[in-house]
């Protein structure tokens, strides 16, 4: 495989401030551990993670954001599924 056949990797990080991790943008690499290498050199330069995920692009499968109306509309009668009815106590931090 030529380094322009490699396949598409989209890079996320997690923050030491954050709990979850962000996209960042994608790079090609031969393989796993070709991405994270690149991703750690690319993304992380001035010590700004402490993880970091890489998934191959052709793995993401997405909504498509015209459809958005229809595809999310229906969450919207179904109260229950939103914590509304709930106090969260002081003492729960990151909810």
């Amino acid at each position: 495989m030529t380094q322009q056949e490699w396949p598409l990797w989209e890079v996320f990080i997690r923050s030491k401030q954050g709990l979850d991790h962000k996209h960042v943008g994608s790079l090609h690499a031969a393989d796993a551990a070709m991405a994270v290498q690149n991703a750690r050199d690319v993304y992380t330069r001035r010590l700004e993670g402490v993880s970091i995920w890489v998934v191959e692009s052709k793995h993401i499968h997405a909504s498509n954001p015209d459809d958005a109306e229809a595809f999310f509309d229906p969450a919207a009668d179904k109260v229950y599924r939103h914590p509304t009815f709930y106090e969260v106590p002081d003492s729960i931090k990151h909810m």
